[in-house]
């Protein structure tokens, strides 16, 4: 078999995947509460991400759903409100969420996410990054969001490349099927390449980007930055 027909073989097997998967989710937004983006906040926590670096990540997270350019982003929608999760990731099978859909329309819903993202344990998981695989099944979260979201996203946090799971080339096809973009913030504390690898092989979708932090300062206004923008 050819290389485009394993890859071909490959996208069919998991869109069945997550088909299966998506049916009830989206037959529950049917008749849920509207919003304007359902939003998947992805954190790498494989090997290439110390202990203090994810601390980092989920200490940038919050800080932001505290900043009032966020609420300010929340209130320029239609539906003046969003839907947001957090999950983390590793390699193929080390998925997991941290955080379920929750509603964001209000400075006070807002505190309360940065609180919740701060109380989080943020497991180091060690191992691969499978940052395709992380992109299927955050597509597979999206499917099962409650809200009824008018655009959905996907938000990848990491310092490395994917070297296990599902290559992200596929990944990314399968997220634009959905009608899920995929964007990335890329901390370059190791290979200063990663954005361009980002770009070409990992965002999905009209109008993704990717963003850079080199520092913890960096991080955390890269990261509002990138928030405001995918909200607004």
């Amino acid at each position: 078999m050819t290389i485009k027909g394993n890859r071909r073989d490959l996208l069919a097997g998991i869109a069945g995947m997550a088909g299966a998967a998506a049916l009830p989710g989206r037959a529950l937004a049917q008749g849920a509460e509207r919003v304007d983006l359902a939003l998947l906040l992805l954190v790498d926590a494989s090997a290439s991400i110390s202990k203090g670096t994810l601390s980092f990540q989920l200490e940038g997270h919050a800080a932001a759903f505290r900043h009032p350019s966020v609420v300010d982003a929340i209130a320029s929608g239609r539906h003046k409100r969003i839907g947001v999760s957090l999950a983390q990731f590793a390699g193929p099978e080390s998925f997991a969420t941290l955080m379920p859909w929750i509603t964001l329309a209000t400075a006070e819903d807002c505190a309360r996410t940065a609180a919740a993202i701060d109380a989080l344990p943020g497991i180091f998981m060690g191992g691969a990054t499978a940052i395709g695989s992380a992109i299927v099944q955050g597509v597979r979260l999206l499917d099962r969001c409650p809200f009824a979201a008018d655009k959905r996203k996907i938000d990848v946090v990491s310092n490395g490349f994917s070297n296990a799971g599902i290559d992200p080339e596929s990944a990314r096809s399968f997220a634009e099927a959905a009608g899920v973009t995929v964007n990335a913030l890329a901390i370059l504390d190791e290979y200063e390449w990663l954005e361009r690898y980002y770009a070409e092989q990992v965002v999905a979708g009209e109008d993704s980007f990717v963003r850079t932090a080199d520092s913890r300062a960096s991080f955390a206004q890269a990261f509002l930055a990138k928030l405001v923008t995918e909200i607004a």
